[in-house]
């Protein structure tokens, strides 16, 4: 099967629900490269036109979508050949948006009559959680298949890129605190290269009937517990901070008091995510199934660490944390 950079996805118009954020712009490299017309919807769609270079004249369109406005989703599905929906949040109304919301992209991208849905969940969605985030992206999966049930499911791990706003944000702490406490230190993750999850999602529109009807965990090659995670960013950048491992009951009662103030590192609902880790299950096929052998973080740390190292790329001996 091919996969990759050609050009299995020439002309065919892809809607991107909710793609201006990070994963939707990392994706949209990826579609373009192969082919494809973007229409890229959000609320704030501005934040995509960076997006618009990367395409040849007429290759990238864009879209204002409130998903809590079904009424909006009509014009952005008009014509399209496959949808991508993206939408996801932490806070506000998780139903609308990830719940009975992403049901309601999926009935308009039925009844506009598209030949590809691709919906993106995320790993560890469960019915049962207590935790509103996991609850409602598993409820959304239900509503999803309900709706259109040819539609691809991805499950993705937590997504790491130059870009990003999880390594960064441990790679900025790690740069200006001497002492830095480790939440949830033993909870294992395993975190995954954007380009390699947009690189899946590209095979599965590329071959939509080999995916039609079903559920993948897009997982990184490695699971990395936090602690761990925390002395590869600070090795990287060469720091040697005093990583201090804080025990459940300290972090948990940090991400209550905290947990509600603007910029706050961990909310409540954040590290009741975090404290149980996020690894695949293997209940049902990987990202490997969808023709991508994913990269490990190793692979990028050194380079993506140089601009926090003392003095940036002048300072680039490494000394064991």
């Amino acid at each position: 099967m091919t996969s990759g950079r050609a050009r299995d996805l020439d002309g065919k118009l892809i809607a991107l629900i909710g793609g201006s954020g990070f994963f939707g712009r990392h994706l949209a490299q990826e579609l373009l490269a192969r082919g494809a017309r973007l229409r890229v919807c959000s609320r704030y769609p501005e934040k995509a036109y960076t997006v618009r270079p990367l395409g040849n004249l007429g290759q990238v369109q864009f879209g204002r979508v409130d998903v809590l406005k079904p009424e909006s989703l009509a014009p952005a599905l008009a014509g399209a050949d496959a949808v991508v929906n993206l939408v996801g949040a932490f806070a506000g109304n998780l139903d609308g948006l990830q719940g009975k919301g992403a049901g309601g992209i999926a009935e308009a991208a039925r009844v506009a009559g598209v030949a590809a849905f691709v919906h993106v969940s995320a790993l560890g969605a469960d019915a049962a959680s207590r935790v509103a985030y996991a609850r409602t992206k598993a409820e959304g999966e239900a509503a999803v298949r309900a709706a259109f049930p040819a539609a691809t499911i991805v499950q993705p791990s937590v997504l790491f890129g130059e870009d990003d706003k999880f390594v960064n944000l441990i790679a900025g702490l790690v740069s200006m605190l001497p002492v830095l406490p480790v939440f949830a230190p033993h909870a294992k993750l395993q975190p995954l290269f954007v380009d390699d999850a947009a690189e899946a999602i590209g095979n599965a529109l590329a071959y939509p009937l080999a995916h039609a009807d079903k559920t993948y965990e897009l997982a990184g090659p490695e699971a990395i517990d936090m602690a761990d995670l925390h002395h590869r960013i600070a090795r990287a950048q060469g720091r040697s901070p005093l990583l201090i491992e804080l025990p459940d009951a300290a972090s948990s009662a940090f991400a209550t008091l905290t947990g509600w103030l603007p910029g706050a590192p961990l909310s409540r609902d954040q590290w009741a995510l975090l404290q149980p880790g996020n690894v695949a299950t293997g209940a049902v096929p990987g990202i490997e199934a969808l023709g991508v052998t994913p990269r490990p973080l190793g692979l990028f740390l050194d380079r993506w660490m140089v601009r926090y190292r003392k003095h940036g790329r002048f300072g680039s001996e490494i000394r064991p944390v």
